[in-house]
């Protein structure tokens, strides 16, 4: 069987460094961008609570909305954002 050779008789293809490095960051970054990354931006994730959040604070105060607020919390940690 012709071909290109194989690296220590595994069915792996040998690559010059520099294709190595390639290979390897393009895996690294397609892995980091699947762990939990939100699918939306921040802005548009979770409306229904955004808007309760927004409507009671600008209504009571944001003293009297913690409620809302975590709840609102609660729904973009779900959608996978940090807050």
């Amino acid at each position: 069987m012709g071909g290109l050779p194989l690296e220590n008789g595994s069915s792996a293809l040998a690559l010059s460094g520099s294709q190595q490095k390639r290979v390897q960051v393009r895996e690294n970054l397609s892995s980091a961008g699947t762990e939990s990354k939100p699918k939306k931006k921040i802005c548009c994730a979770c409306p229904d609570t955004k808007k309760l959040r927004d409507e009671c604070i600008v209504r009571h105060g944001e003293d009297a909305c913690a409620k809302w607020i975590d709840a609102h919390r609660q729904c973009l940690r779900a959608e996978g954002f940090n807050v």
